[in-house]
């Protein structure tokens, strides 16, 4: 059990790829925290790994507290912080409005923002080293048409998980980030509805066209993603920090 008495934070962690970082983390021993606005979905997930559920906003400074006081209580200062949650917007940047456009950048980036302060505060104060994983995308290194907003904020959170790891290598803090290609999860019904509303196709052909852009010629599934990020916060990637690590199926070589 690789992880076996370690504190593990995931927000979105009730459904999708959060889900899949939960439950592999808690198989690898650790207690996870199970953190998502979907209250149902987070106690679900928690039953079912033995960890702690916490209803949490990311976008709430008082909130993102409140599930490290959570986490703390159940299993001491987390010593893995997985920031999972995020939002996509399909949209062209004509017709996409400023409050769409700040809600993106609110919850992708202010999230990561938020969970990342709060954890290197309580990892820096309690003197422990830790790993701070954040959710980026391909997406944030190669820009897509009709989700610019969904690529902004995750170009932004690769550059800020950068500088970060910079700032808490000395105090053996490690930052990381995992850049996922095309994972199949329930969102996709929205994100093919919202192309096929851009683009005049259905959203079974634009299911079917990114697909198809996969050099492996499938998804991704979210067990590909928590068996590497899992991997990122063990002792073998002790000299990891900084990087932005992809799964994708060899569609964005970078």
């Amino acid at each position: 059990m690789i992880h076996q008495g370690k504190c593990a934070l995931v927000t979105g962690a009730a459904s999708g790829i959060g889900e899949g970082i939960a439950r592999r983390l808690a198989r690898d021993g650790a207690h996870v925290v199970v953190a998502d606005l979907d209250h149902a979905g987070a106690s679900r997930v928690a039953d079912e790994i033995g960890g702690t559920a916490v209803t949490i906003d990311v976008t709430d400074e008082a909130g993102i507290k409140v599930a490290f006081d959570t986490a703390e209580a159940a299993s001491g200062v987390p010593e893995i912080v997985v920031n999972n949650a995020g939002i996509i917007h399909v949209e062209t940047v004509a017709e996409t409005s400023w409050e769409a456009w700040r809600r993106v950048m609110d919850v992708n980036m202010g999230g990561v923002f938020l969970g990342s302060r709060e954890a290197a505060r309580r990892m820096l104060a309690g003197n422990k080293e830790g790993v701070i994983i954040n959710a980026a995308s391909g997406a944030g290194r190669r820009g897509v048409q009709n989700i610019s907003s969904y690529c902004a904020s995750k170009a932004a959170i690769i550059m800020f998980s950068q500088s970060l790891a910079i700032e808490l290598a000395p105090r053996g803090i490690r930052v990381n980030t995992y850049a996922p290609g095309h994972i199949k999860t329930r969102f996709w019904s929205g994100i093919s509805e919202g192309f096929a509303r851009v683009t005049g196709a259905t959203p079974e052909e634009v299911v079917e066209s990114f697909r198809a852009s996969v050099p492996m010629g499938r998804f991704g599934s979210p067990e590909d993603v928590a068996a590497t990020v899992s991997w990122l916060a063990t002792d073998d990637a002790s000299y990891v920090s900084g990087q932005a690590i992809a799964m994708n199926g060899a569609e964005f070589p970078y």
